[in-house]
């Protein structure tokens, strides 16, 4: 087999059956190319590493088959939407449910994580995109503007705007801060089943059913190139790492595509049928189709294909760009200081969910089937996953990119330098590299080398710079109907019932102790909660009774009350409040003054609030 590798373009993998029932959907883990979910009508989701046939996690907890399911960009999270229109997002490497998430009417048919934050968007068969806060667990916002169901979404990679293609024949570019079109792509004569995002330029790729693969600019907001008619629908396209050509999973083949002027570069023969799934990683691309209860998956080394240039590209030699220079995208500058894999919220910072979908997250699970490949792929996710063939390391490429250009156009000369991600196959966390000219240069090298000298002041921050996360929030304020007011009331009511509910519990548990007598073992106890009000709630007790007090206590109490001097909750509030009360009351008192001379039993009433407002004038 190995000989077959060294002389063949493409070969196959492996074939495993994924689920206990047919295979519904599946996607491809986008940053290392290592990682598969799979989704079934089984209604689970099982995870796999790509050249391995074992199951290393299921995970549960739908009630419908699965429609959908989707990688974040760091590969902790996968999210699943299925036909009730439910959503369910999994942490991976917790293994752990981290959101249900519900709002759509019909079958969930897309789903795209953003770049950077902590955001998720879906559409679904009732026409609607809705993108949601994960970490808040809630819809930002609804686009309503496709007639029929919308089969893909796709964020920018400046995560500024947000493409949508539909059974309707169209593509519409949204832009995500300002909620709104920025325009519509009408070219295509059948549904538009996928479209990707240039990785540097402004332009926009499309695949439909009617057979042709277009190409759009996303400054001029014009087709700028079209492929000829294919044997089947288009369902998958990708563009090379570098951008410098596109490939299309076609029925049982791979071709390679260039543009300005249009023209196909190689056609690759692959027995995948139909392609379901694609992903580049180290010069090789990686493509999945299912069928029934099986999953296979296909492997092309990109270094034996006819690439820009007319002959085979080199690994180790960077590919020329479209002939035309165009805008690139400004993405946020980061810093690593260790590993690629860093969680994005501790368990503390995630808030409660309500008691209505807490009783949904717990009938959800993850079971990990494989313990070995677990933890040797997420505790952690720097170690690399063997390959059937050996893979030669890339180092991180470097891109220089100016500022994204507004919808009108302007010139800008800024130039920022970011430093991509690691894939997963590389244990090295990128450094920080000066700029290159010409701007969208990439270098690769194949031996490590010392790092140049930072000049970047890294910091630690929960959201890269130049994402403003209030751009994510309703501008104005929402016009609710009735079902969805009543169903944001009942969740608040039912989440401070859960949260009063966990104190009574934390309070009883404390009042147990305090009957033994044992002050010292019961403050002890308050402050292991956790619970900064059980320790109010019991220094106020203590301070009745000054007898209490001991050297002891003091010594545990001491660290409890700096704390809450310097917790964000100060009675400055409470004080601006009363405040205004007494000012009301002195108002009262003067209308009070002029009402207690009347002659009867309003009178006499009027006298008694008289006299209990009398201590407001000292």
């Amino acid at each position: 087999m190995a000989g077959a590798h060294a002389t063949k373009t493409s070969w196959r993998l492996q074939e495993f059956v994924a689920h206990s029932s047919n295979v519904s959907c599946l996607a491809l883990g986008r940053s290392s190319g290592r990682l598969l979910a799979t989704g079934g009508e089984d209604c689970k989701v099982n995870i796999w590493g790509v050249n391995k046939s074992n199951c290393i996690m299921s995970l549960t907890g739908h009630n419908n088959p699965v429609e959908c399911i989707q990688f974040n960009s760091s590969e902790e999270q996968v999210a699943a939407g299925s036909q009730s229109g439910s959503l369910r997002v999994w942490d991976l490497e917790a293994a752990k449910i981290l959101r249900s998430l519900s709002g759509h009417k019909a079958n969930i048919t897309s789903l795209d994580f953003h770049p950077f934050g902590d955001y998720l968007a879906s559409g679904s068969m009732d026409t609607n995109i809705k993108v949601w806060d994960v970490r808040r667990k809630g819809c930002v916002f609804t686009y309503k503007s496709h007639s029929q169901a919308v089969r893909y979404l796709a964020f920018s990679p400046d995560g500024k705007w947000l493409a949508s293609a539909g059974d309707d024949s169209t593509i519409k570019l949204w832009d995500v801060t300002a909620e709104k079109t920025i325009t519509e792509f009408t070219a295509h004569t059948a549904a538009v089943n996928i479209i990707q995002f240039h990785p540097n330029e402004y332009l926009l790729a499309s695949g439909s059913s009617d057979r042709t693969i277009k190409l759009w600019d996303l400054e001029k907001f014009k087709m700028i190139g079209s492929s000829d008619v294919e044997t089947g629908a288009v369902r998958c396209v990708a563009f090379d790492p570098d951008g410098g050509c596109l490939y299309s999973g076609a029925s049982d083949s791979l071709r390679v595509y260039g543009w300005e002027p249009d023209r196909c570069f190689d056609v690759v023969p692959v027995g995948w049928g139909k392609v379901a799934d694609m992903a580049i990683c180290n010069n090789k691309l990686i493509g999945l189709s299912h069928q029934q209860t099986n999953v296979s998956s296909y492997l092309v080394d990109l270094t034996r294909v006819k690439r820009p240039g007319g002959a085979v590209v080199q690994p180790t030699e960077p590919s020329p760009k479209g002939s035309t220079l165009r805008r690139s995208y400004e993405r946020p500058m980061t810093t690593c200081s260790g590993p690629q894999r860093v969680k994005q919220s501790s368990e503390s910072e995630r808030r409660s969910p309500s008691s209505e979908d807490e009783k949904e997250e717990n009938e959800s699970a993850a079971e990990i089937r494989n313990a070995d490949d677990y933890h040797e792929i997420f505790q952690p996710r720097n170690h690399p996953i063997a390959m059937s063939t050996p893979v030669q390391r890339v180092e991180p490429t470097v891109v220089s990119a100016p500022p994204r250009p507004t919808a009108t156009a302007t010139t800008t000369t800024t130039t920022t330098h970011t430093v991509a991600r690691p894939t997963a196959s590389d244990p090295h966390p990128p450094g920080p590299q000066s700029p290159r000219a010409p701007p969208q240069a990439t270098t690769a090298a194949a031996k490590p080398r010392a790092p140049p000298p930072i000049n970047i002041i890294p910091s630690s921050r929960k959201e890269p710079i130049g994402l403003n996360v209030a751009d994510f929030r309703p501008v104005g304020p929402e016009v609710l109907g009735d079902e969805e007011a009543q169903s944001q009331i009942k969740k608040g009511h039912d989440t401070m019932c859960v949260m009063l509910s966990s104190r009574q519990k934390n309070l009883e548990a404390v009042k147990a102790v305090w009957g033994s007598g044992d002050v010292k073992n019961c403050l002890d106890m308050a402050v292991a909660m956790n619970d900064r009000s059980i320790v109010v709630d019991l220094l106020n007790i203590v301070n009745l009774k000054p007898v209490l007090w001991k050297l002891d206590l003091c010594t545990s109490i001491l660290p409890q009350i700096e704390e809450l001097l310097q917790s964000k909750y100060e009675r400055e509030e409470r004080l601006q409040k009363c405040k205004a009360c007494f000012k009301q009351l002195k108002n009262l008192s003067n209308v009070v003054k002029t009402k207690a001379d009347q002659v009867g039993r309003h009178g006499s009433a009027f006298k008694e609030l008289q006299l209990l407002l009398a201590p407001l004038d000292y």
